[in-house]
């Protein structure tokens, strides 16, 4: 079985440079090993990235035990869930690749939040 996106179409990549996942592979794919679900592929700003660092998850320093790099604005990754939630919440939501999202993030947050957020609409919006 073949991972799949929040439209029902193959889990496309992320991105490579910086290499994300949660399995270091490019792509948001998760397993019963992602506690965290870092499913949402997300393009990190800069209020997004102070905001993650105000709820106590930095993604700014890098930490090579994790093979975590540091992000800075622009950066594709995958963020958890949960963590997007909250940032949406309070206002400081990441645009999202709804291309590259896991469909187990629809589990914890509405297709419409994260459409509204997307920076990647296809032309035709009939097959959503």
């Amino acid at each position: 079985m073949h991972d799949q996106n929040v439209l029902g179409a193959p889990l496309e990549p992320c991105g490579t440079d910086p290499m994300t996942g949660f399995y270091r592979d490019g792509c948001c794919s998760t397993g019963p090993e992602d506690l965290g679900s870092h499913t949402i592929c997300a393009v990190v700003t800069a209020e997004f990235l102070r905001h993650q660092r105000s709820i106590g998850n930095d993604l700014s320093t890098p930490r090579p035990e994790y093979r975590f790099p540091g992000l800075k604005p622009g950066d594709r990754w995958c963020v958890t869930a949960v963590n997007w939630l909250k940032a949406y919440q309070d206002g400081f939501a990441a645009p999202v690749v709804l291309a590259s999202t896991h469909e187990r993030t629809l589990e914890i947050i509405p297709l419409e939040a994260l459409r509204a957020h997307a920076v990647d609409v296809p032309d035709d919006l009939t097959g959503l």
